[in-house]
């Protein structure tokens, strides 16, 4: 009986050295993703002399937004790493910021009433979660008691 958990421990051991290993490098890409993003929204800047102040600033906009949303998928790996779970209100956030975005993008294109209202739908929501995830989130439960 010792000696199948002494396995599984080993086992356990090994899965999680090899997803840390594996965070580690998911980590390093987000990294460079952000950078290049950066990069990136300095490049689309020489766009001001080319395109119409509306376009220009709604590149601009979606890319900075892009980058913010790269931001958050990085705060939860570093959370994901550090307390070995995923917080949900990172994940949330990480998908308002990219609603938003795309929200940004369609904002110079006609849509029709019912897309409008399914994105409003969608970001309520995701507003609902994020409060309730807030308010019985795993941490203040146990400072309740």
């Amino acid at each position: 009986m010792f000696q199948t958990e002494a396995v599984d421990l080993k086992i356990t051991r090994f899965f999680e050295a090899l997803a840390r290993l594996l965070l580690s490098l998911l980590i390093v890409a987000i990294f460079i993703a952000i950078l290049a993003g950066i990069a990136w929204t300095f490049r689309d800047l020489r766009l001001v002399f080319h395109l119409e102040f509306h376009e220009f600033f709604r590149t601009i906009l979606v890319d900075t937004l892009t980058v913010l949303a790269m931001v958050e998928v990085l705060r939860t790996a570093l959370a994901y790493f550090t307390e070995g779970r995923v917080k949900v209100t990172y994940i949330i956030d990480t998908v308002i910021v990219s609603v938003l975005t795309e929200v940004m993008a369609f904002w110079y294109r006609e849509m029709e009433w019912q897309q409008i209202a399914m994105v409003i739908a969608l970001v309520l929501s995701l507003a609902g979660v994020r409060i309730v995830a807030v308010r019985f989130s795993p941490r203040r439960v146990r400072e309740d008691l």
